[in-house]
């Protein structure tokens, strides 16, 4: 098991690779944008994060990456670590199977194709971004999330601008990738049909500024 990084203020390592979030503030030019929002994902689960547009769920994702060190409080996770953003964040001058060798160098040819064809994209190895349709380029943007067989998984509002067919096809493959790789997998949507086909567990954000709100049913 790899060793656990903890961000913000110093804490203990969770046992069985439990991914541990506190957001005590996070702020931006000294507006509070979260506030004491704090929750814990388990190796195999999904969580969908549901709010609207601008509430602060990719802000909260950022943190949990650690791509954004400055809030209070204390994010806990494993180092095997893949994020797929809401732009596929590729190299267009790189070709597909390029595009994949640059991040996991490790992987030997055989490696790299058979990632490819996990996505349906055996046949596109020498096609550059630009000759990929969007949802071709998500599918290139999961394999290459997925080829390092991530502990935690996040997941940036993966379906967006995609028309309903290819949204429903990406579902479809993100589902059934996260249940051949079972990572902690956390996703980021405004859209709830969305967070009901693919999470275990949603958990809604809102307010200003924005934290976890009741869920159903909650009496606490």
């Amino acid at each position: 098991m790899d060793d656990p990084a903890t961000l913000g203020t110093p804490g203990a390592a969770l046992a069985d690779g439990m991914i541990s979030v506190e957001v005590i503030e996070k702020a931006f030019h000294g507006i509070p944008v979260l506030r004491d929002v704090r929750f814990a994902v388990a190796p195999g689960e999904t969580v969908a994060l549901l709010g609207p547009s601008g509430v602060g769920k990719t802000t909260l994702l950022r943190l949990i990456a650690g791509i954004d060190r400055d809030f209070r409080g204390r994010i806990t996770r494993l180092e095997r670590m893949a994020m797929v953003f809401q732009e596929p964040v590729l190299l267009d001058w790189r070709p597909a199977r390029a595009n994949l060798a640059l991040v996991h160098p490790e992987l030997r040819p055989e490696a790299l194709a058979a990632a490819l064809e996990r996505v349906g994209l055996a046949d596109k190895a020498d096609l550059y971004p630009g000759q990929l349709s969007l949802g071709q380029r998500r599918r290139l943007s999961l394999a290459r999330a997925f080829a390092g067989r991530p502990q935690l998984l996040l997941m940036d509002e993966p379906f967006a601008s995609l028309d309903a067919a290819t949204a429903g096809a990406m579902m479809d493959l993100t589902a059934a990738l996260i249940a051949e790789t079972r990572p902690a997998t956390l996703f980021v949507t405004h859209v709830p049909a969305e967070a009901d086909r693919l999470a275990t567990r949603i958990l809604t954000l809102g307010g200003s500024p924005a934290t976890l709100q009741p869920q159903e049913g909650d009496t606490t």
